[in-house]
């Protein structure tokens, strides 16, 4: 089980920039992964420790099939890039920003 360390709420615009290029580069991986605003506040840590703590506790199967170190590395270059597409492209941001909406909506 996660631990709870509110460091981000939807208020934060930042963090939920980062949390929709989080939720674009899982997407871009065939992950089907969906961090939710709740789910990205009760993460701790940042960037690579956030999404091991995740990676560890949620999907810790994957772990017998990749090195974590990679998964790591493949998950903060795809972020690295949605982030910078969604600075660069305000429409992208909308996109995954509305998918995020349906998701939530579908659940």
């Amino acid at each position: 089980m996660l631990n709870v360390l509110p460091l981000h709420t939807a208020a934060d615009p930042g963090a939920e920039a980062e949390r929709h290029a989080y939720n674009a580069a899982f997407e871009e991986l065939g992950l089907s992964w969906h961090w939710d605003p709740h789910t990205f506040a009760r993460l701790q840590g940042r960037g690579r420790e956030r999404v091991r703590l995740y990676l560890e506790a949620e999907h810790a199967h994957l772990l017998r099939a990749y090195e974590a170190d990679f998964l790591l590395e493949a998950i903060e270059t795809a972020r690295a890039r949605c982030q910078e597409r969604v600075e660069r492209d305000q429409p992208v941001l909308a996109h995954y920003a509305a998918r995020a909406t349906d998701h939530r909506q579908a659940a």
